[in-house]
């Protein structure tokens, strides 16, 4: 009877009807959120040093910037996750040569403040909390259709 319940035929059959049963209550769970609610994007104020209105460039050479900038991010997300897959495997080599490639660690000339320390540093002394500034907004480019935009004029 023991062997029956540590086979791995029984194993999988059990893996197999659990992944069900929490497939089944996620698809319930689901049904339950409201319907097609469009997510919030917080929208960040524009920077300064933007085109004055005499400077603006032709709605063309926009659309074209545009267009590149979304071309070259999908660029860049796809070739981070080739570099990110190859990574896992090679962050595990030990330094050597393999075929011919050489795999080898050189240390970071970058540095970022310790965090942690300087907490620690803060609160030692009687400071508050570390003083923090947020970060630039990212700039996001998105295709329209330009009825949408017609209609909403």
């Amino acid at each position: 009877m023991l062997k029956l319940l540590t086979s791995p035929r029984t194993a999988r059959t059990v893996r197999g009807l659990i992944g069900n049963l929490i497939e089944t209550a996620a698809d319930a769970v689901r049904s339950l959120a409201p319907a097609e609610v469009e997510p919030v994007v917080e929208v960040a104020p524009d920077p300064a040093g933007l085109y004055e209105a005499d400077e603006m460039p032709a709605t063309e050479a926009i659309e074209a910037a545009a267009a590149e900038y979304e071309r070259a991010a999908d660029q860049a997300r796809r070739a981070d996750r080739g570099k990110r897959a190859a990574k896992k495997v090679l962050d595990r080599l030990p330094a050597g040569v393999y075929g011919a490639w050489r795999i080898f660690r050189t240390p970071s000339s970058r540095q970022t403040p310790d965090l942690a320390e300087i907490t620690r540093i803060f609160k030692a002394h009687g400071l508050g909390p570390v003083p923090m500034k947020p970060c630039a907004a990212s700039l996001k480019v998105e295709a329209v259709e330009v009825a949408a935009l017609a209609v909403a004029a």
